[in-house]
């Protein structure tokens, strides 16, 4: 089976990661690459993307995207996590391929009119190109198979506030507008990525399977590397992106919870994701949010082994 899916992505070191193993796993086509603001400004966000592709000899669309929250000023970015490029201070050469001329979200909603039913569409960062997409065509949510997400923190606190993850409060209300939608969301946040650390090794691993892309992500990952491993005795690397494509091609390896989910906007829990397990709660405030699946555990050798084995291919 072959999951068609469109890649809203804002590489960022572990987006590369997540980018090169869609490219690499023969059941994933990906149909583009939409781009929006997060770890880096969306212009390198759009940039990075079309260095990816030509890196990995894949010549498919990458549009450019929101650029800024829903709601409120600017992002600061995630510079002191990616580096200045967004690749760990490596800087490869940039691309000079040519954007496709639509915007991200018009993207998505011409690939699901296209594809009606068959589209996944699997967002690694910020979701406001979801959610100006949901707002282009409010039909969107019947043209589209399912939403994959990493992002969010349902029972585990966050890593940019004691309630938010990043990827969720960098644009709070476009992730409430796309957590309310009525399509089927499944989240993989900081419940599941943070419990499964990855050595060094590993990406010494990834290099001998596939010198040119595992290469690119053990040297990229370094700067990325030092941050994660700031007051721990052993270095570790975070992989966070590429969990909703290992569960779209092995969803076995995941302990999943179903639950009614909400979005904080407030000044306190902004980009807070709450979520009531079913049947916790009679409150109408919760049992008449949409439900989601929520990834609580993964099966962490045989994560690393799909990885490492879907390099290599």
């Amino acid at each position: 089976m072959t999951h068609k899916i469109i890649l809203d992505t804002d590489p960022g070191i572990d987006d590369a990661m997540a980018i090169f193993f869609a490219f690499q796993h023969p059941e994933i086509e990906v149909l583009g690459l939409t781009t929006v603001f997060g770890n880096v400004p969306v212009t390198m966000s759009a940039r990075n993307a079309l260095t990816l592709c030509e890196y990995a000899g894949q010549d498919i669309p990458v549009t450019q995207g929101v650029g800024m929250p829903w709601v409120g000023p600017e992002s600061g970015y995630a510079h002191f996590v990616h580096g200045d490029d967004g690749f760990g201070n490596t800087f490869p050469e940039a691309s000079e391929r040519e954007l496709d001329p639509r915007s991200s979200a018009q993207y998505i909603v011409d690939m699901a009119r296209k594809y009606p039913g068959e589209i996944t569409l699997v967002a690694i960062g910020p979701l406001g190109n979801l959610a100006l997409a949901l707002r282009l065509e409010p039909e969107l949510p019947k043209l589209i198979k399912g939403v994959a997400i990493m992002g969010g923190a349902a029972f585990v606190p966050g890593n940019v506030t004691p309630v938010a993850e990043a990827n969720i409060w960098n644009d709070a209300h476009a992730a409430a507008i796309v957590f309310a939608a009525d399509w089927p969301v499944t989240m993989f946040g900081l419940d599941v990525t943070l419990k499964a650390p990855f050595a060094p090794s590993f990406l010494d691993t990834l290099e001998t399977g596939n010198e040119k892309l595992g290469g690119f992500v053990k040297r990229a990952s370094q700067f990325y590397i030092d941050f994660y491993s700031q007051n721990r005795e052993e270095r570790v690397c975070f992989f966070h992106d590429a969990y909703p494509l290992a569960w779209l091609v092995n969803p076995e390896l995941f302990t999943i919870t179903r639950g009614h989910a909400r979005v904080g906007t407030g000044e306190l829990d902004r980009g807070q994701t709450v979520v009531a397990p079913a049947g916790s709660t009679p409150s109408p405030l919760w049992t008449e949010a949409q439900m989601i699946d929520v990834a609580t555990d993964v099966n962490h050798e045989k994560l690393e082994q799909l990885f490492i084995d879907t390099y290599a291919l």
